[in-house]
C-alpha cells in the first residue's frame, strides 16, 4: 500500500529569534530551569495563537452567518500536533529524559522532530512499512531516526509503547498517560477562540481520528464556562471519513464507550487516511465530549473533502488538506437540515495543504 499522509513537505521553520533560545536550551551547562524557561519562550513564540477568520463567503455560499475558521495550519509544521509535540517535549525535558519515541503517519512525527530538534533531545519515530509519506525527508532533516515497523498504525502505537518502557524513552504515543498532558494542549484553542469572539460559540466542529483534539477543546470551553467567562459550553460536532472511525460510528449507534471497528473494514485513500482508524485511543473522551454537550457527529466521503478543499481556495484563500475540512463541511451540513438560529458558529480546520 503506498499513501500520502498529510501535509505536503514544508520548510518547518521558526524565528530567529526561536532558533537562538533553542541554543539555549541544548546547553548541559546551563541550570534546567534556565533550560525549562527558555523552551517555553519558543512554545509561546511559535505555537498557537493561530488565526480565527470570519468565512463571509462561504457564509453567502451557505446562508448562514458569522461562519469563523480556526486555521490550525498556522502552527510551524502547519497542524494542531505542534500544540501537544512541545507540551510532551517540554514535559520530556523536565524529567531530563534524552529520547523521545512515538509512531506516527506523518504530520505528528514531523511535529514531534521539531520540538525534539529545539530542545536538544534525540527522536526516534516509527512507522508503520505499508505506510508512505512526504514527511519523512522532514523528520530526518530534523534529526529524527526514522524505523519501520509492520503492522497497522495501532499495532505500531502499541509495540512502540512497549520499546520506550524497556528502553526508558519518554512515550509520546497517544493515549494512556498522555492523554491529559495532550488534552490540557489541545484546551488552548477554546481559550484562543473566547479571547477573539469574547464568549463560546454555539457549535464548534472538529474533525476527529483519534479523538484527543475534540475532547482537548470541549474541557476548554467547559474550564471557561465554569470560570464564569462565557455564556455556554458549544455543542461539539465530530466529523470522520464515513464509516472507519470509531468515534463517529459508537456516537451514532448510541454507545455509552467507544468501540473498534473491524480493521479489514477500513479502506485507506489520500484523503481519508488522517480521520481513519480501527481503535481510537482517545475515544473514550471525544464521545463524552459529543455527550454533554449535546453534539453530533458525522460520517463524511472522500468527494466531499476534496469538494471543500477547492472551495476554500477559492472562496477563502485557504490551502486546507482535504481531511482537515471534515468537521466544517458537518457543520454545514447540520445547519442545512437544522436551520440555525442566529449565532456565531466556529470549524476547526487541522492543517494545511
Amino acid at each position: 500500500m503506498d499513501l500520502k499522509d498529510g501535509v505536503k513537505t514544508a520548510e518547518n521553520k521558526v524565528s530567529q529569534e526561536a532558533q537562538q533560545l533553542a541554543k539555549l536550551v541544548r546547553d548541559p551547562g546551563k541550570s534546567l530551569v534556565d533550560r525549562l524557561e527558555s523552551y517555553e519562550d519558543i512554545i509561546n513564540l511559535e505555537v498557537g495563537d493561530t488565526g480565527l477568520n470570519r468565512a463571509k463567503t462561504l457564509e453567502r455560499e451557505f446562508n448562514i452567518r458569522q461562519l469563523y475558521i480556526k486555521y490550525e495550519g498556522d502552527n510551524p509544521t502547519g497542524t494542531q500536533k505542534d500544540r501537544i509535540a512541545f507540551a510532551q517535549i517540554y514535559d520530556a525535558l523536565r524529567r531530563e529524559f534524552h529520547t523521545v519515541s512515538l509512531a506516527t503517519c506523518g504530520n505528528y512525527g514531523v511535529a514531534v522532530a521539531l520540538a525534539a530538534n529545539l530542545a536538544g533531545i534525540d527522536c526516534k519515530i516509527y512507522i508503520p512499512q505499508s505506510y508512505h509519506t512526504d514527511r519523512i525527508v522532514e523528520m530526518e532533516a530534523l534529526g529524527a531516526e526514522i524505523i519501520r515497523m509492520p503492522g497497522s498504525y495501532e499495532d505500531v502505537v502499541t509495540a512502540s509503547s512497549k520499546l520506550a518502557g524497556q528502553n526508558m524513552w519518554y512515550d509520546a504515543n497517544p493515549g494512556g498517560s498522555n492523554t491529559a498532558l495532550q488534552i490540557s494542549a489541545y484546551s488552548q484553542i477554546a481559550l484562543e477562540i473566547y479571547e477573539d469572539l469574547g464568549d463560546a460559540p454555539k457549535y464548534c466542529a472538529v474533525p476527529v481520528s483519534n479523538g484527543t483534539l475534540i475532547a482537548g477543546i470541549y474541557r476548554g470551553f467547559v474550564s471557561l464556562y465554569k470560570r464564569g467567562k462565557t455564556s455556554n459550553v458549544p455543542k461539539m460536532i465530530a466529523a470522520s471519513s464515513s464509516k472507519k472511525n470509531p468515534i463517529v460510528q459508537s456516537f451514532l449507534l448510541g454507545m455509552e464507550n467507544c468501540k473498534d471497528l473491524n480493521p479489514e473494514s477500513i479502506k485507506e485513500t489520500k484523503y481519508n487516511e488522517p480521520l481513519i482508524n480501527w481503535h481510537s485511543f482517545d475515544g473514550d473522551e471525544a464521545l463524552y465530549a459529543l455527550r454533554e454537550s449535546k453534539g453530533d457527529a458525522y460520517n463524511i466521503s472522500d468527494k466531499k473533502l476534496r469538494e471543500m478543499t477547492s472551495l476554500l481556495a477559492k472562496a477563502e484563500g485557504f490551502k486546507i488538506l482535504p481531511a482537515a475540512t471534515a468537521g466544517l463541511i458537518a457543520l454545514l451540513e447540520m445547519d442545512e437540515k437544522l436551520n440555525f438560529e442566529p449565532g456565531r458558529f466556529v470549524a476547526v480546520l487541522t492543517a494545511k495543504n
